[in-house]
């Protein structure tokens, strides 16, 4: 069976440890002329404002003077007044000018929604979302759910698979959590069923069976805790910090995970390029991103 546990454990102490850098210092939301522009753009304006980063609209399309009229009259509306936007007009391939702009604009957090391409709305799920997070240098964060009003981020999953870039994502979920506000964080540590590569066949084999599975866990839970002795103490105040194991195939498990306990955000390392390998096998990241089952924070590490 799968296994819930809580962690008793403190971070770092504060004065051992700084704080973690804001890892996102700039935001850059492409926009739409969409029936839910106002919700998208409100929505990542109080998450840019809860990050303390500035945000960058960008439009990919034509400048028009009732375009520039309508974005103006959503942004009258913003909650927090303080917060440095700017708005940029481009005309291209939607992938193409958001992974310059990226580049070019030394842009920290990518946010999608639905972006107008010659009158068509083009969401970012399937192929180009793949394009863009496999090719932009920076965390991409997909939302399914925005709102006008703010809905409260109660519980974060994140991946806690053995991958030299998971230490990253765990550091980024526990900052996403505290700025956000959040009261769980549940680290979910995938584990490929070979791994217990045991046929059932009598209470013995059961046995071995079980008993391999918890070496299994142990084995992470200790990984775990020591990735977690990195993190800030304050990180740690008013959030409970649990671990789950799970065996199955990475990626399908952790979606399905989320989707069950109804998490609000889902954290994932980014997807690494192989070569044609890349073009023959799945990523871990492509099971989700083909059903996405919550706003979704992919994290890359910037060169």
């Amino acid at each position: 069976m799968n296994s819930l546990r809580i962690i008793h454990y403190i971070g770092a102490s504060s004065d051992k440890k700084a704080s973690l850098n804001k890892p996102f210092k700039t935001v850059l939301f492409g926009f739409a002329f969409s029936p839910t522009l106002k919700t998208n753009v409100l929505e990542t304006s109080r998450i840019a404002h809860f990050f303390g980063a500035k945000l960058l609209l960008l439009h990919v399309g034509e400048k028009t003077e009732e375009k520039e009229r309508q974005i103006h009259e959503i942004l009258s509306y913003v909650e927090h007044k303080d917060l440095e936007i700017s708005i940029e007009w481009k005309v291209g391939s939607p992938d193409e000018v958001l992974v310059n702009a990226c580049q070019n604009s030394g842009i920290d957090l990518l946010i999608l929604g639905a972006l107008q391409h010659e009158n068509l709305y083009q969401f970012y799920v399937g192929s180009i979302a793949r394009k863009l997070t496999r090719n932009v240098c920076c965390s991409v964060l997909l939302l399914i759910r925005p709102s006008e009003e703010r809905v409260p981020c109660k519980h974060v999953v994140v991946n806690g698979l053995e991958d030299e870039d998971t230490p990253f994502a765990i550091s980024n979920a526990f900052y996403v959590s505290h700025a956000l506000g959040a009261k769980q964080l549940t680290i979910v540590e995938e584990i490929r069923q070979r791994e217990v590569a045991v046929s059932i066949e009598d209470d013995k084999s059961l046995k071995k069976a079980t008993i391999a599975k918890e070496r299994l866990k142990n084995r992470e839970d200790s990984r775990i805790r020591k990735v977690l002795k990195s993190i800030p103490e304050e990180f740690f105040k008013n959030l409970k910090i649990k671990t789950q194991s799970i065996f199955g195939e990475r990626g399908y498990s952790i979606g399905h995970y989320a989707e069950v306990v109804r998490a609000d955000l889902l954290v994932m390392n980014a997807p690494k390029k192989s070569g044609i390998l890349d073009r023959i096998f799945p990523h871990d990241i492509e099971y989700i991103l083909s059903d996405l089952p919550t706003d979704l924070l992919i994290v890359r590490k910037k060169n």
